[in-house]
């Protein structure tokens, strides 16, 4: 696999357009919250390749579009479009799942952060990163065309992968080999 370096981390941590409404954490959370007795389209994210169990999970979905992928969480919701979060400390045992809502049915892209140290930001050197479908990363964010995922009417089980620092990049941790 190709490993990214810290351009990645840069394009991933530096928001592109400048707002006057400063950031909550709490932006897209209402609207992203799998409950119990409700139906409707939502992707069930199964967390692979963990580091560790440590810090927390925060996982993301923005339209399919190559201009809003990764776009400033205030920018979409100003200007309506889709944007969807959903954090939680990481769980101690296994399997790791994430529930998270869409509006309707279809093409989505999913970003899922393992923020180790909880300090909202990704660092490069510490949290892990993964995507929807899985791209290789390479010297910047992915292409939302690599990252599509449609969801259904109701529950769409996805699988992400989080990659790690890996030398100078990031990467899926190696597998260790079972005794």
């Amino acid at each position: 696999m190709r490993a990214a370096f810290l351009p990645l981390a840069i394009s991933l941590a530096a928001p592109t357009v400048a707002v006057a409404m400063p950031s909550s954490p709490d932006l897209g959370k209402a609207e992203g919250k799998c409950r119990a007795d409700e139906s409707g389209p939502a992707f069930l994210v199964t967390v692979s390749g963990l580091k560790d169990r440590v810090g927390r999970l925060k996982l993301e979905v923005y339209p399919a579009t190559r201009q809003d992928f990764l776009a400033d969480d205030n920018v979409l919701l100003e200007t309506g479009k889709v944007f969807r979060r959903v954090e939680e400390i990481v769980p101690t045992g296994d399997p790791v799942r994430m529930c998270i809502r869409v509006p309707q049915p279809g093409p989505y892209a999913l970003s899922l952060l393992h923020d180790r140290d909880m300090d909202r930001k990704f660092k490069w050197t510490v949290d892990g990163i993964g995507f929807s479908a899985n791209p290789r990363l390479g010297w910047g964010k992915p292409d939302a065309a690599s990252v599509v995922t449609r969801a259904g009417g109701g529950l769409t089980p996805v699988t992400i992968v989080l990659n790690y620092r890996s030398g100078l990049g990031v990467a899926p941790l190696k597998q260790r080999p079972q005794s």
